[in-house]
């Protein structure tokens, strides 16, 4: 009954638009240097399947094989999230909407903006840190014991180096799309890696417990399941980045889906071979030998790549709101000042990722609230607001409440849960 719901909820928002963006009185975003439907495939892909992927068998240990229904809900709700979000952005009639915060500003004005984009950049800057933290880490891991063992902090700067690069000197997703594309296939390089070692490695254990559903620990992998499948925040950007803005709605879906397939690669199999002993990232579960220096190496690889992403994603809105375009200062005056901002802000990543403690769990505290928001409760919110409600199917409505729900369980029991972590660490 669910399933054949949310084949007709994405049936419909496929061929079913609120706007006409190809109508002469329309003003859509330059798209003269838009890239293709693939680069923005990866894109979706590159961000969303990201260190997530790995910990999913951990969540299946905490809650027990119930898991695996959240992780279908977890699945269709945000693929449909994401497609009512790109649509507020047409909500207007005549001219496309830049951003998230522009959406929320039309739905609920500046207060509805500005919370928005609080937990909008603290998701896109805040990964990021948590990025180079575990970039930092893994190279000394990989190094123990040789001349590169040079500490975590000077790695974490070398790795900060390495992605301030892209991030500087490109303008806009469409340029980072090879990048993202690298950083796709590592993901699945990796999750292809830890399936068959994980397979392997059966045969050696014994005495394997599972539980159907954990109660007490329910909520908390409620919470890590539906925020694997965080990333939205960067979908205006990607779908302002493709010369064919209407094959969005199947990117997203197809993006979802593939993501959704890795999420079902590791956490099944994780979980079934493993039992109460896995471990998150779950590749620290799988015996210490070549192929789990290479999972590593690759998932490395991977935050490398999808960091310069999301920091794109919030630099676009932050240049956005100082009105920094070539229209009005040059191509030369406006290269240097965006330079100059992006090394700014890279800066910044650095520096916190190299001096606050415990930024882990102070990201998942504000993290609870934000990705819970921006992934499931506030697209929905927008979109009943800027398109009606009245003017949608009963199914429809009774998906959305559900979506709202979902992402409101999440809030309350994730911030509990990185409130005990805060306490415990200080």
């Amino acid at each position: 009954m669910l399933g054949s719901i949310n084949r007709t909820l994405l049936r419909s928002l496929f061929t079913v638009a609120d706007y006409d963006c190809d109508s002469k009185e329309f003003q859509d975003i330059d798209r003269s240097e838009a890239g293709s439907t693939m680069h923005a495939f990866f894109n979706v892909v590159c961000v969303i399947a990201g260190t997530g992927t790995l910990g999913l068998p951990y969540a299946l240990r905490l809650g027990g094989w119930i898991g695996i229904l959240i992780l279908f809900l977890a699945w269709f709700m945000s693929t449909y999230t994401s497609i009512i979000l790109v649509r507020c952005l047409y909500a207007s009639g005549n001219k496309r909407l830049l951003s998230y915060k522009d959406v929320a500003t039309a739905a609920y004005g500046a207060l509805g903006g500005w919370v928005t984009f609080f937990f909008n950049a603290w998701i896109l800057v805040g990964a990021p840190v948590l990025y180079m933290v575990l970039c930092g880490s893994n190279f000394q891991f990989l190094c123990k014991g040789t001349a590169g063992a040079i500490g975590e902090i000077p790695w974490t700067i070398i790795c900060s180096v390495l992605v301030a690069i892209p991030f500087v000197f490109v303008k806009s997703l469409k340029e980072v799309g090879l990048m993202a594309g690298f950083g796709a296939f590592a993901t699945f390089a990796t999750v292809l890696i830890v399936l068959i070692v994980a397979c392997i490695d059966q045969k050696n254990l014994t005495d394997i417990h599972h539980d159907s559903v954990i109660w007490d620990q329910f909520p908390i992998a409620l919470s890590t399941i539906s925020f694997s499948f965080g990333g939205n925040v960067v979908l205006p950007h990607v779908e302002a980045s493709m010369n064919r803005p209407r094959d969005f709605n199947k990117v997203a879906a197809a993006g979802m889906a593939a993501c959704a397939g890795m999420y079902f690669l590791t956490a099944i199999p994780g979980y079934y071979i493993y039992g109460r002993n896995v471990v998150s990232p779950v590749y620290d579960s799988i015996p210490s030998g070549v192929p789990r220096i290479i999972a590593i190496v690759l998932m490395t690889v991977h935050v490398l790549f999808a960091a310069p992403i999301l920091l794109t994603s919030f630099a676009l809105d932050v240049e956005e709101m100082l009105n920094i375009k070539v229209e009005r200062l040059g191509r030369v005056k406006e290269f240097c000042i965006r330079c100059c901002l992006r090394l700014l802000l890279m800066a910044c990543v650095t520096v916190l990722a190299c001096t606050v403690p415990h930024f882990d769990l102070l990201m998942s505290l504000i993290g609870s609230f934000a990705n819970c928001g921006l992934i499931f409760i506030f697209p929905v919110l927008f979109y009943w607001r800027l398109t009606g409600f009245r003017n949608k199917p009963i199914y429809e409505l009774a998906f959305c409440g559900l979506i709202i729900l979902l992402g409101i369980v999440g809030l309350i029991f994730g911030t509990i849960d990185s409130i005990r972590g805060l306490v415990n660490a200080y």
